[in-house]
């Protein structure tokens, strides 16, 4: 079987750029192969830094922590909506998901693209962005989606906590920070973002890929 992989991810490394009131990205070497033999290095990072994912713990003390999801809402078939017409700080509503809204079902991995990534590393890629409405987040725990992923930091920078509570509450994951999307040239893929299994905590980073042509 042929198929190509599409890499969604961002890069880590030291000093990356995140929310300002985030921990600081932290890429250290600590062993090289002149003092020890090997190369090791020292990773010091927010859960969600970069490409990541957001359990239902991060903002619900009684949610599902990031070790206790299931790796198939993580993976497998997802819907492309293309949003690249929003400017920046533009709403996101529900009537842009409309004419996806035959497919955007219960359980639906649902990814959008904005190509608002490519502002990177400039500040403003943390507040400039399209954003997500309370409306469209209500409207996709209605519909209980499974996934929502999307190419910006996070879905609303003003509304964070009712748009992340809505989504979190219906035990939606939400995969933030994602790239690249205008490279998979279909709109619907087989997509993975599964995340480290750290125990009882709140997201974790992801390499998150698309698979073409399976």
């Amino acid at each position: 079987m042929t198929f190509k992989i599409v890499d969604l991810s961002l890069e880590i490394y030291h000093g990356a750029p995140n929310f300002a009131w985030d921990p600081k990205c932290a890429v250290i070497v600590h062993n090289t192969t002149e003092t020890i033999g090997y190369n090791m290095t020292q990773l010091s990072m927010s859960t969600h830094q970069g490409t990541h994912l957001d359990a239902p713990y991060h903002f619900l003390d009684d949610g599902k922590t990031v070790d206790q999801l299931e790796l198939q809402q993580c993976i497998g078939k997802a819907i492309l909506v293309d949003l690249t017409y929003k400017q920046p700080k533009e709403p996101i509503e529900v009537k842009d998901f409309e004419p996806y809204a035959d497919r955007i079902v219960e359980g639906s991995k649902v990814i959008y693209r904005t190509d608002w990534f490519k502002q990177l590393p400039e500040r403003h890629y943390f507040t400039d962005f399209p954003y997500m409405t309370v409306e469209l987040a209500t409207w996709l725990a209605e519909r209980k989606v499974g996934l929502i992923g999307m190419d910006v930091p996070t879905p609303n920078p003003a509304d964070y906590e009712p748009v992340h509570k809505i989504l979190l509450q219906a035990e939606i994951v939400i995969v933030e920070g994602l790239a690249n999307l205008g490279d998979i040239d279909a709109d619907e893929f087989y997509f993975a973002a599964a995340p480290l299994k750290i125990r009882g905590r709140d997201g974790a980073p992801i390499r998150a890929f698309a698979m073409l042509g399976l």
